[in-house]
């Protein structure tokens, strides 16, 4: 199935799988206050089944060519998930979204996955366009795509509801034209 190494043998992306469901759940409940703070899915994660569910509609997701959702492991322990939203296969766009455990932050971990993935999704799929979205206040998420050169096109007002509350969304953008990969397997 779908792997890619992204640092020799220590960190790598593969298909989140049925089999991955008690890792998962366990980094998201172990990290759930921190999580919760940029992430409204969390709240509704109370289980290993809810996981469970997560990863099949991902792997249906997959099957039928709309995306794909990986998890990212270093030195085989899991410590987050970076996939694609709105695939949009005539305008050869898609969103990429991504969350990494708060004891792996810090490390290039996520700025490295994104960089793969963003590589596989404009040279390997040929789309054009590649958006990130991240809250106002979650600087370390906004940092990703800044290192990597995308292109801060502006601010969707009010765009998140969470915690009963509206967030300002950042989008930033990389087009094809624009992306200097560096050397990596996807």
């Amino acid at each position: 199935m779908f792997r890619a190494q992204l640092r020799g043998d220590k960190v790598y992306l593969q298909l989140l799988e049925e089999r991955h469901a008690p890792e998962v759940f366990s980094l998201v409940d172990r990290d759930r206050d921190y999580l919760r703070e940029w992430l409204p899915w969390v709240d509704a994660t109370v289980s290993q089944d809810d996981t469970l569910s997560f990863i099949r509609s991902t792997l249906e997701q997959f099957a039928s060519q709309k995306g794909f959702v990986a998890g990212i492991w270093k030195e085989h322990q899991f410590c987050g998930v970076i996939g694609t939203h709105q695939l949009d296969r005539l305008n050869r766009k898609v969103e990429v979204g991504y969350w990494l455990g708060r004891a792996f932050q810090g490390q290039g971990i996520m700025t490295d996955a994104c960089r793969a993935v963003v590589t596989h999704l404009l040279l390997g799929l040929d789309l054009n366009r590649v958006t990130i979205q991240c809250a106002t206040g979650n600087e370390k998420s906004c940092a990703v795509p800044r290192r990597l050169g995308f292109a801060e096109e502006g601010l969707a007002r009010e765009a998140q509801l969470l915690h009963g509350r509206f967030h300002d969304l950042r989008r930033f953008a990389m087009l094809k034209k624009d992306w200097k990969p560096e050397p990596v397997g996807l």
